[in-house]
């Protein structure tokens, strides 16, 4: 919840460093500060956390203290890549630090594989985790040629944003949400043996994420056959998406009876954004949509930051609380709920952006707009932090 919080306030940083003068810091070291910091000190974190919690749950006598030191590694490496992008940006500690995250991940990676044997074979979140780290391993050859390129000099537009877009493609669409969805089906406990359709999900996901990435390279000029495969795997995840809810409906009458009133709210908020994001995805298939996307900064930012905050971040909100973890209350529910208003403004206002933008239009104080939505994600997640730490200083969960 703390580095959360870190990512928030260099949100606030770059926001005002955007719409005011602030010449004491690079915005594009704070730009990579705040992404790296923000993929492996929050989320790589937190779902590494969530992951070994969901064993220890399972599996009778599991002894959990061999991860605790390939945690604090990987929150070694997190504070390290924090730091020193801030510093430096791209330079002998950062890529140090980077590099040393990476292989923090196999090592965890192949302990988790280990004891995933231990589980049912009718429990799905195996077959979701195991995709998840492979995926989170094969993200990192984009990062190792960026690394490459950055040191050598050698800089081709062209491969560097592919290289960009294939790291992220399979941090966003791979690891993070493979890891998720294999946490969100261990704490429903779906099995193949309830209904078929539950492993069909995971096979056209797991088919899709590959082909998907081409999703990211649109702009470049693409055979035909390689274009055809791509709106083919968008059109496979829209229909595993939506049938998967369809089917999880069907199966739990009653799910969302079964929670409060913010954790219903968080569900439906994350399932609605995970829809238009699948949605966005197959609409980008269109060569002119493709084109403006790519080309406007703000669109770009607003789907990222739609995975990133709407998805992946509510998501292991409420998976923490749901699972009391934290125990919540009050306070704490209105910190969750400004900061989800918080990501929905931001997704507003960079979207309004983005579209105006495409008639050349620009909006009127814009970057304050944005610089005030990012106080009020740092208000949120603030509140929510605090007093989750104060609760769990008070009434220890475990």
């Amino acid at each position: 919840m703390l580095n959360l919080c870190i990512v928030a306030v260099l949100g606030v940083l770059m926001r005002y460093k955007i719409g005011y003068e602030f010449p004491h810091f690079e915005q594009k070291h704070l730009q990579h500060s705040h992404s790296h910091f923000a993929f492996t000190g929050w989320i790589t974190h937190t779902l590494m956390v969530l992951m070994v919690y969901y064993l220890q749950a399972k599996i009778a006598d599991f002894q959990g203290n061999k991860y605790t030191k390939i945690i604090i590694a990987n929150l070694v490496c997190a504070y390290g890549m924090l730091v020193f992008f801030f510093i430096e940006g791209y330079g002998f500690f950062s890529i140090t630090f980077s590099t040393a995250s990476i292989i923090v991940f196999c090592v965890f990676g192949y302990q988790f594989i280990k004891d995933l044997k231990l589980l049912d074979n009718d429990l799905l979140s195996k077959t979701w985790f195991k995709a998840a780290i492979f995926f989170n391993i094969i993200s990192s050859l984009g990062t190792f040629y960026l690394a490459y390129m950055m040191v050598s000099k050698k800089f081709v537009e062209d491969l560097y944003l592919s290289s960009v877009y294939y790291y992220l493609h399979f941090q966003y669409n791979g690891w993070f949400f493979f890891a998720c969805m294999g946490l969100i089906f261990g704490f429903l406990n779906l099995r193949r043996s309830e209904h078929p359709f539950y492993e069909t999900t995971y096979k056209l996901f797991a088919s899709s994420c590959i082909p998907a990435y081409l999703l990211s390279i649109l702009w470049l000029d693409l055979p035909i056959w390689l274009y055809a495969i791509t709106v083919f795997a968008a059109i496979i995840q829209v229909f595993a998406w939506f049938k998967f809810l369809v089917v999880l409906m069907k199966t739990r009458k009653n799910l969302l009876e079964n929670y409060s009133p913010l954790f219903k709210y968080i569900l439906l908020f994350v399932s609605f954004a995970m829809s238009i994001k699948l949605l966005l995805q197959l609409g980008s298939t269109i060569p002119f949509i493709s084109q403006l996307a790519f080309g406007f900064r703000p669109i770009v930012i607003a789907y990222l930051h739609l995975v990133f905050l709407a998805i992946i971040t509510l998501f292991l909100l409420f998976y923490i609380y749901a699972n009391h973890l934290f125990i919540i209350s009050k306070r704490i529910k209105y910190g969750v709920l400004v900061f989800s208003i918080g990501v929905l403004l931001n997704e507003v206002v960079l979207a309004v952006q983005g579209i105006v933008s495409l008639s050349y239009i620009s909006i009127p104080y814009v970057n304050e707009m944005l610089f005030v939505v990012a106080i009020v994600l740092f208000i949120g997640i603030g509140l929510t932090a605090y007093f989750s730490i104060k609760k769990v200083k008070n009434n220890p969960p475990l």
